[in-house]
């Protein structure tokens, strides 16, 4: 194994991989000993000797590697803390992780995981390691449940819970191995505590999903909500992508013969993208080379470096060489001497994070200005569409988000010309250190070495170091804006995918239009399609049309009205107010409301529409769509590919795999948390739950057509395709309807009832026969409904449940009752919660869940928290407005910069966020962060109304 490692590790020093095959040795003997990975612990283990022998013995140990006890130290006294029955186990966590220092510098990733440190360190070894951790993991199916929480939480810097199984790969690990630790820079740019940046890297390496780590890993989180999670993974993904590329080039370097120390260190030194292109950028294939490296060329490196170390036995007219380009006189001498030392200014690590912690110190400002070619040539409609920017100067750490994006769209349109000032007294600050500090020579200079020495610092900055920091700058503002920007999307959609659902009516969709009529559907209180049709209500055909509307709405019982908000949205709205304000359609007391039709055309022609509704014309199928939009947002909105929902900034400007990626985590969150019924969701719904697939999903579809409906969780493993880690990741968001399986079970008692009894009984037989055999559960065991199936309770926690209900005296069939709640009430009065979680072996979180998953009504829905759609029966036209009116309208979308709300006039009235404060926001709701998103009903009165240009500016009153 040490000799396949060698040839892997190539890249390291040659004392550390020295060291390496005494490592291995004792790792390998590991899997058979994980208690005591030497005879000596063995020993003293055997005579039970006191704790504090052992872990003097372990420090024994890592003295015998070379390797520093500081930080085996600090871990020990934390690793201690729990109880003292778990010290073998803890004495093998100190023996792993006292190798982690000694990796530290070089090796970013193996200091977040401390379980498979050294299977990462050595691939020869990593099987039977990863064999061992999955049987552990087997054997203690609640690692976040059964043990108490500090006990998850161990070490700053390498926290310890219970062992999981390194689904990375070794191979991977070896490729990114960097000088800098991937958990402290991860901490540093997403501002969360090392400790849950190293439990989160672990845990994306298993494979969870942010929904099952957000609801049910939150002592291992410190409880952090989706959007952090989301963000860390990101940044994570970033940082692998930065040490993926750099070992690629470093590979490519190596082969090509150009590799040498200092550049392999100042790769490995790289943080991010720019600072690669920095360093890597004169090596790439195709490139003339840069003019260092044509002076290094003609010779001139030597002369460069005794400049600077020993300038006295400098002479440069003994490099002149009349027949050489380059070299033909003292002046083309002392340019290459200068170019070589300004290339060696500009790629020093010192010199960079000096002139960057300058420029954080001073003022340094973005500015636009109106492109002189735009200005001759340019369309006035766009140019006029940044006219904010046609002379815009903004400090970098005053810039919003938006402006950024702005700016960069104006400058690829060719529109705008950006530039980032830096002042010149950053560059004067600047080259005197670099003369007088870090570059000043050894020796006395004689003035004209002194003169190239200054020349070379300004032309350092100047034509390297000026650019990188405008190129640094430039990227990180628009880095941080697109981020902004697409989280801004996802929280938009996630407010309108938990909009409140409107249950039990029995809705008309109205999909309007000109020429081609108003496309009507009728559909019942659980999804059916009852009635299309086609009217004509702006063709002259209004009045006898109304007739035919009125008959519809009676023969169906039907007094809501739902109108798309795309082309005719202002004249049908007009139309039925009108109607509805002369009580036309009395008897019934008919409303209507404003729904977003955006993405209806284009699901209305894909394939799912198509399976779902064969027999209907596709223009029919939008006024569907737009009906069940307010009966279930989630369930419709999921069919459409959420960028085309339309609730976002720039979002044709942003990184698309970004921004898929984020909605599509967004949706999974969205349809997680809410749950789904396994019996009756549909199959598009249910690929959206954490851990599944279209795949697995359609498995799951088949399974339930061909057996009937689901009974418990359980039976989720006899599904092709779903293993022990798919349902560990959504189980505790699929739901069971107890009253539907006794419904179906009675009305199928005959068939149904029979047939289990006798499945039961031929699988009790065929068990005796086989003996005790590890299968998917029986049939007879999976018949049986469990009460708690029907609640967000993880299966894992089972068990605690189970143990909570004997503790208060309560009845599983109670779930969702006053009993319930009185009981859990009183118990928790008596005994507190942390007592409680001591009591029954858990953490505080997980009680918390289980709580709330016995006190929830049967049928909770989290979505009754969140807004309805603004029913109406009037209009207020854009000319009624005036200054100082006061309206209720309901949010469209949210930006940076604002929030646009439909006031019902046709155009969408704009919030400054200046005039959002806190103490105009609800108390009641729980918010994410200080502010409005869509779906979301307020109070507002007009500011301003600016006729000519459409524009009416908005102050929020209160939230409703």
């Amino acid at each position: 194994s040490s000799e396949s490692e060698e040839e892997e590790e190539e890249w390291e020093p040659k004392s550390k991989v020295a060291k390496r095959p005494q490592l291995t040795k004792k790792n390998v003997a590991k899997p058979k000993k994980p208690a005591a990975p030497r005879s000596a612990v063995a020993r003293k283990k055997a005579k039970k000797v006191a704790i504090k022998e052992e872990l003097v013995s372990i420090c024994k140990l890592v003295e015998d590697v070379s390797l520093p006890i500081a930080p085996a130290e600090d871990n020990r006294v934390q690793l201690l803390k729990p109880k003292e029955e778990n010290v073998g186990t803890e004495l093998k966590t100190l023996n792993q992780m006292s190798v982690v220092p000694k990796k530290m510098e070089t090796n970013s990733f193996q200091g977040t995981n401390v379980k498979s440190s050294e299977s990462d360190e050595k691939p020869s070894t990593s099987a039977p390691i990863a064999g061992n951790q999955v049987k552990h993991e087997k054997s203690e199916e609640d690692f976040a449940f059964d043990e108490p929480p500090f006990k998850k939480i161990k070490s700053t810097t390498s926290p310890e819970g219970k062992p999981v199984k390194n689904l990375g790969g070794n191979k991977v690990k070896e490729e990114f191995e960097m000088n800098w630790d991937i958990v402290q820079v991860l901490s540093e740019r997403t501002n969360v505590e090392p400790w849950v940046c190293a439990n989160l890297i672990r845990l994306f390496q298993e494979e969870n999903t942010i929904p099952f780590i957000a609801r049910y890993r939150k002592e291992l989180i410190n409880n952090l909500e989706a959007d952090a999670l989301r963000e860390v993974q990101q940044t994570l993904e970033e940082l692998r992508s930065v040490a993926k590329k750099t070992h690629t080039m470093i590979q490519k370097l190596k082969k090509e013969g150009k590799l040498s120390g200092c550049l392999f260190t100042a790769l490995l030194n790289c943080r991010t993208f720019e600072e690669l292109d920095h360093v890597s950028a004169p090596y790439k294939t195709g490139s003339k080379g840069t003019k260092a490296q044509r002076a290094k060329q003609l010779g001139l490196e030597p002369a460069a470096l005794s400049l600077l170390q020993n300038p006295m036995e400098l002479n440069l007219f003994s490099y002149i060489r009349p027949n050489v380009k380059g070299l033909a006189n003292i002046q083309e001498v002392e340019a290459g001497v200068q170019h070589i030392l300004a290339d060696i200014f500009a790629k020093d690590k010192d010199t960079l994070d000096f002139i960057r912690k300058l420029c954080q110190q001073r003022y340094i400002c973005i500015q636009s200005a109106l492109a002189k070619v735009s200005s001759k040539n340019g369309n006035e409609k766009d140019i006029d569409k940044f006219q904010l920017y046609h002379e815009f100067s903004c400090n970098i750490k005053n810039i919003q988000h938006h402006q950024i994006l702005a700016i960069n769209r104006g400058e690829n349109l060719k529109i705008l010309t950006v530039k980032v000032n830096i002042p010149d007294g950053v560059k004067n600050e600047f080259c005197w250190w670099c003369v007088n500090e870090r570059w000043r020579p050894k020796q006395f200079l004689k003035p004209e070495l002194m003169r190239i020495l200054r020349n070379s610092v300004e032309d350092a900055y100047k034509r390297l170091i000026y650019p990188l920091l405008c190129r640094e700058f430039r990227s990180k503002l628009t880095s941080d804006a697109e981020k902004e920007s697409v989280m801004m999307f996802g929280r938009n959609l996630r407010q309108l995918l938990l909009t409140s659902p409107v249950r039990g009516r029995t809705l008309m969709g109205v999909d309007p239009g000109y020429k081609h009529g108003c496309k009507l559907a009728i559909i019942s209180p659980t999804s059916q399609i009852l009635h299309t049709d086609i009217v004509y209500l702006h063709s002259g055909q209004g009045f006898r049309e109304a007739e035919k509307i009125k008959r519809l709405l009676q023969q169906f019982n039907c007094s809501t009205v739902v109108i798309g908000n795309g082309t005719a949205c202002r004249e049908t709205e007009a139309y039925f107010a009108d109607l509805i304000m002369k009580k036309y359609f009395a008897p019934l007391d008919v409303v209507y409301c404003i729904v977003s039709e955006a993405g209806a055309s284009i699901y209305s022609v894909s394939p799912e529409a198509s399976k779902e509704m064969p027999d209907l014309d596709p223009n029919l199928r939008s006024a569907v769509s737009i009906a069940r939009r307010v009966q279930d947002p989630l369930a419709e909105l999921v069919k459409i590919e959420p960028k085309h929902i339309g609730v976002g900034m720039y979002q044709h400007d942003v990184s698309q795999t970004l921004l898929k990626a984020t909605l599509d985590s967004v949706v999974e969150e969205c349809v997680s948390f809410v749950g789904v019924d396994i019996n009756i969701c549909s199959e598009i719904l249910l690929r959206h739950i954490a851990g599944l697939n279209a795949n697995r999903a359609r498995n799951i579809i088949e399974w339930r057509e061909k057996n009937g409906p689901f009974i418990n969780r359980e039976q989720l493993k006899e599904v092709k395709g779903l293993g022990p880690k798919t349902f560990q990741q959504c189980a505790g968001f699929i739901r069971f309807n107890q009253e539907y399986i006794k419904t179906f079970c009675s009305s199928k008692k005959t068939q149904i009832g029979s047939q289990a009894l006798l499945t039961k009984a031929g699988a009790q037989a065929t068990s005796e026969k086989q003996g005790k055999k590890k299968s998917k559960p029986a049939p007879s065991s999976s018949q049986q409904p469990n009460p708690l199936d029907q609640t967000c309770i993880h299966p894992e926690s089972y068990n605690i449940a189970m143990r909570f209900l004997s503790f208060i005296g309560g009845n599983p069939n109670d779930i969702g009752k006053s009993d319930m709640q009185q009981k859990v009430n009183a118990v928790i009065q008596k005994e507190g919660l942390e007592e409680t979680a001591k009591r029954l072996n858990t953490t505080v979180h997980t009680l918390q869940l289980i709580i709330d998953g016995l006190t929830q009504p049967e049928g909770f829905d989290i979505r009754t928290d969140f807004d309805k759609p603004d029913f109406k029966r009037s209009i207020v036209c854009f000319e009624d407005l005036s200054v100082g009116t006061v309206l209720t309208g309901k949010v469209e979308n949210a930006t940076p910069f604002g929030v646009f709300v439909d006031i019902g006039v046709g155009k969408a009235g704009l919030i400054p966020v200046r005039n959002i404060t806190e103490a105009k926001l609800s108390k009641v709701k729980k918010r994410r962060s200080l502010g409005l998103g869509p779906g979301e009903r307020v109070e507002v009165k007009v500011l301003n109304v600016d006729i000519p240009r459409l524009r009416i500016t908005l102050d929020l009153i209160r939230v409703l």
